[in-house]
């Protein structure tokens, strides 16, 4: 049996003889003499072959001319073609033809976490590879700490991570770093002097330790709560309801250095806290009322007082002047007359003259 081959440009015929490859065909005309199968492949094509690949490498032409990548377990490999990213592959024997495209191969192990190879955050991306990464991301606002395996690793800023997607567990937890608010509302205290009240407190604070808050402390917030309903129990339960009246302004300031040692442990740093409200109950509210009330009337009292003893002190002072000076008091008794007369509108005079000398007498006198 003779059959006439031909090979074109960009081809490779494998000829093969009770299942063993016996030559290797490139670009030409052939007479095949025999039982023998002849087997063409494209170049520009990965070579692939029901036969077994490494039976067929043994021929050397053949071996000379593929290049040949192994991918073991826990093992991926990039295949960059003509600079171009082109496939992953993983578990498997791979040969490429060598002379049309210029391959590369990175090859990444699998087994670790993180990615060490030098990978564009494009091709983390790429549907092909996003399969075999893990993401994570870490807003502006956070930090992040990472966990391998159930130890903590490193912190880790703002931005996007990636790692190696296998068997060994990774977290990543987040935590807010911006300036927060706490509200403790409606806390049932008891004064110094056994008087019942509620008080609604608040708390400005902010991460500036991620690792003591995540870490060294669980549910730091609710930490920060215990902390500070306590301390203002404390605070308050030292002092009268007047105390605690007139130092208001200034219980948050003393809660805070108290706390000051407590509050770093956790992690956190408070800007600012206060009392937003104290609430006294019902019968309460209406004593202080009926206090309030008492003190007004008596500070009321105690100016008219003042008034009086002041006009009272005017007066006296009048007097004395008009005793020892005579034209003062003849001016004071002109004035009541002018007073009396923007009073009167008209004067009839009856009887003798001796009314008209009176008056005379009283202003020329």
């Amino acid at each position: 049996m003779i059959d006439r081959i031909t090979i074109q440009a960009y081809q490779v015929g494998l000829v093969l003889e009770n299942r063993m490859l016996i030559d290797v065909l490139t670009k030409g005309k052939y007479w095949i003499l025999g039982n023998k199968e002849v087997l063409i492949f494209e170049m520009n094509q990965p070579f692939q072959s029901r036969f077994e690949l490494n039976s067929l490498l043994k021929h050397e032409k053949l071996a000379s001319m593929l290049e040949v990548v192994d991918v073991m377990d826990n093992e991926l490999v990039i295949q960059i073609q003509n600079g171009i990213f082109k496939d992953v592959l993983t578990t498997g024997k791979y040969a490429f033809w060598k002379g049309v495209y210029e391959f590369q191969f990175v090859k990444i192990d699998l087994s670790k976490v993180e990615i060490t190879e030098e990978i564009s955050m494009s091709l983390l991306e790429n549907f092909k590879l996003k399969p075999y990464t893990r993401k994570f991301q870490v807003l502006n606002f956070e930090k992040g700490l990472l966990f391998v395996n159930g130890a903590f690793v490193k912190e880790l800023a703002a931005g996007n991570y990636y790692f190696w997607n296998n068997a060994i567990p990774i977290e990543v937890k987040n935590v807010d770093i911006r300036q927060q608010q706490m509200e403790i509302a409606g806390q049932e205290l008891l004064t110094k002097d056994k008087a019942t009240l509620r008080i609604n407190f608040f708390v400005r604070y902010q991460v500036i330790d991620a690792v003591k808050a995540l870490v060294n402390n669980k549910e730091y917030d609710k930490q920060l709560y215990v902390l500070m309903q306590l301390a203002l129990r404390a605070l308050v339960g030292s002092y009268t309801l007047d105390e605690l009246l007139n130092k208001k302004d200034t219980i948050s300031k003393e809660i805070l250095e108290n706390m000051l040692e407590k509050i770093n442990a956790l992690g956190l740093s408070v800007a600012d806290a206060g009392i937003r409200d104290v609430i006294l109950p019902g019968d309460m509210k209406e004593i202080m009322n009926q206090v309030l009330v008492a003190e007004k009337k008596a500070q009321a009292n105690s100016i008219m007082r003042r008034e009086e003893t002041a006009a009272m002190r005017s007066m006296l002072n009048t007097a004395k002047l008009m005793e020892e000076n005579e034209m003062l008091w003849k001016l004071k008794e002109m004035e009541y007359v002018e007073k009396i007369a923007d009073r009167i509108g008209e004067i009839t005079i009856s009887g003798s003259g001796n009314v008209i000398s009176q008056l005379k007498d009283i202003f020329v006198k």
